[in-house]
């Protein structure tokens, strides 16, 4: 069975006294169909510095690693053969750029990026591994404050 390595990151920051974080919604996908940044990883290169790349490829915004929130594994299959999947996703904070403002060579990848309520992302993640690694990020806040 073929291997695949992605890494992706949930990027917060609090606005109005809230935790928000970046999501995105997939070229392709229906409105309302929301997902965190993520990508392949490269030749050579970590988990972390993927997600950091992917973070600021697909959403537009620079982020500061925190901490590795955990992996998710998976097998589907693509034209026939399976594959096993393996995510990694870390917490990342804000520090810098405009939500939405993706690079034009990435551009055709994302429909919409926006900052949604972290305590919502249980409800609005369409993915539930995703949904998993937003929960843990907003355990981590909460006893980070």
């Amino acid at each position: 069975m073929r291997r695949e390595f992605s890494a992706g990151g949930v990027v917060v920051r609090r606005l109005k006294g809230r935790w928000m974080m970046a999501a995105i919604r997939p070229a392709g996908k229906e409105p309302g169909v929301w997902a965190l940044p993520k990508g392949l990883v490269g030749p050579g290169e970590k988990g972390e510095s993927t997600a950091q790349r992917e973070v600021a490829e697909e959403t537009g915004v620079e982020a500061s690693p925190v901490e590795k929130l955990g992996d998710i594994r998976y097998v589907y299959t693509w034209a026939g053969e399976r594959v096993f999947k393996v995510v990694s996703f870390f917490l990342f904070r804000y520090s810098a750029g405009r939500l939405g403002d993706i690079p034009a060579e990435h551009a055709h990848e994302v429909a919409e990026a926006r900052w949604l309520p972290l305590d919502d992302a249980p409800r609005l993640l369409a993915y539930k591994g995703e949904r998993e690694m937003a929960a843990k990020a907003l355990d981590r806040l909460g006893s980070a404050g």
